[in-house]
């Protein structure tokens, strides 16, 4: 596994590829990349987060206490708030398996940020786009909810 392949792995991530090429250079000389073999656990939900993981290959079940279930394989990428803020793992992630992934640390991808601020600001953006379209879905849900009532 070389730094081009872990590039290649990170520009396969919808949102990190945002950050631009040197940004994810930065990202793949200073990360780490992790192997989780089949039945392992990557983390628990409730843990505390200090780092994002991108599937670069394989395929992880990511599961939380209210029953829901989701898969990550190549190119998803788990754990991103934690890359900004510190968090509590939200799911427990269960290599379905054999995995390759990579370790983004919060305090790296905050130095790459740092580094590149159009980068930074390209991030900022997505969110916000995200947050817009998470609070209209909000929305909508208590609309239909507040039909039903009546």
């Amino acid at each position: 596994m070389s730094i081009h392949d872990d590039l290649a792995a990170l520009e396969r991530v919808a949102l990190l590829r945002l950050l631009g090429r040197e940004a994810l250079r930065m990202l793949a000389v200073g990360s780490e990349t992790q192997r989780v073999h089949r039945g392992d656990t990557l983390f628990r939900e409730g843990d505390a987060a200090d780092c994002g993981y991108a599937v670069r290959d394989g395929a992880l079940r990511l599961t939380d206490a209210q029953g829901g279930e989701r898969r990550a394989g190549p190119g998803a990428l788990i754990g991103e708030t934690a890359l900004i803020i510190e968090v509590p793992r939200d799911a427990t992630a269960l290599a379905e398996e054999t995995s390759t992934v990579i370790r983004i640390s919060r305090s790296l991808f905050q130095k790459v940020l740092e580094s590149d601020a159009e980068a930074a600001v390209r991030l900022r953006e997505a969110f916000a786009a995200r947050t817009t379209q998470i609070t209209a879905e909000i929305a909508a849900v208590r609309a239909r909810l507040t039909q039903h009532k009546d």
